[in-house]
């Protein structure tokens, strides 16, 4: 019963996600091509750094958390009423800070603040319910997103100043740890099922520091680059959390994959997390000009890569269709990583 937008909590917040991510790149595009947007809230730039996180990524999180703590508690999905006004939060967040909205920067920063706070109570019941202590690490860390979306509008509002490019960092960061910690989850074990349901069974050599160092290494990076960012520390850590990530996904049979697009592709995205972080430390430590625009390989490379492998997955399993990757979809994965290479290193 009821619209089949609001059945799960994937269905309007990965809609929304794809969605806002085409509009915002084609205004963002439209301004490198010198039209003339109106003024809003935010200066454009910014605006657009902050639309594709908190918008993007944002919308990305609650989708995956709005869906998977159903699974991990057994509680029904979240589903009517409620989920339809946490959507509408959410893009009434996108569009109050739209160029040529109207509504004063403090007041904007107010609307587009609320969404992850609902979403975070809106799943704290179950998991305290739940008792589980390891469910807490992906809503502890979409608080941690929040400051750093609290810290990029508090500046925007006129409440503080010098905080934009931090909050930014910092929510680049916990989004690359989100992927590191979701990622070392279930790329694991959904190539474990794949391959053993193909009568290809693998076993991983139980390694039990690695992983926690791995994820201990991406929140040194978080903490690191929002007390001393750009510094040698910084690319000293980068670099740890580069090897630590390298050898946990050696692990995870990838090569074995290849035959299965749907899966190759989470094994590419998370690729692309050490190779992010090695061509960080490259810029922090050596200098290389080549490696400035880490950001991007970061940005587009893992981040969203992870997004754009999750999230056909996940609607494919939950809606009761075959795991199977359409043109669409393979098309897609081989130009994000595209893009994100010829926005690091292109002219």
């Amino acid at each position: 019963p009821g619209l089949a937008l609001f059945r799960q909590g994937l269905r309007p917040f990965f809609l929304l996600c794809a969605l806002w991510a085409v509009v915002a790149i084609l205004v963002w595009v439209a301004a490198l091509h010198g039209a003339a947007l109106p003024a809003g809230p935010l200066p454009l730039a910014r605006w657009h750094g902050h639309e594709m996180l908190a918008g993007v990524v944002g919308a990305a999180l609650a989708g995956f958390v709005l869906t998977a703590i159903p699974n991990w508690t057994g509680r029904p999905p979240y589903a009517g009423a409620p989920l339809a006004l946490l959507a509408g939060l959410f893009l009434a967040a996108r569009l109050v800070l739209l160029p040529g909205s109207p509504v004063p920067a403090g007041l904007a920063a107010v609307v587009a603040l609320l969404p992850l706070p609902a979403l975070l109570l809106t799943v704290l019941p179950a998991l305290v319910e739940a008792g589980t202590p390891r469910l807490f690490g992906p809503p502890a860390l979409i608080l941690a997103f929040w400051v750093g979306d609290l810290l990029m509008l508090g500046e925007a509002a006129g409440w503080w100043e010098g905080s934009f490019a931090r909050g930014e960092l910092l929510c680049l960061d916990v989004a690359l740890a989100l992927v590191g910690l979701i990622g070392g989850r279930i790329i694991p074990a959904f190539t474990r099922n794949a391959l053993k349901g193909a009568g290809r069974p693998v076993e991983t050599r139980p390694l039990p520091g690695v992983d926690a160092a791995g994820m201990a290494a991406l929140l040194a990076v978080v903490v690191v680059d929002l007390l001393a960012p750009g510094g040698r520390l910084a690319g000293a850590v980068a670099a740890l959390a580069a090897l630590l990530a390298l050898l946990r996904l050696s692990r995870w049979h990838g090569l074995r994959t290849l035959g299965r697009p749907i899966l190759a592709v989470l094994h590419l995205a998370y690729l692309m997390l050490p190779v992010a972080l090695a061509v960080k430390a490259a810029h922090l430590l050596g200098g290389w000009p080549w490696a400035a625009n880490w950001l991007h390989l970061q940005g587009i490379g893992a981040i969203a890569l992870m997004i754009l492998a999750v999230m056909p997955r996940a609607t494919l399993g939950h809606t009761g269709h075959p795991l199977a990757a359409s043109p669409a979809m393979l098309a897609a994965w081989a130009l994000l990583p595209l893009a994100a290479l010829l926005r690091a290193f292109g002219p």
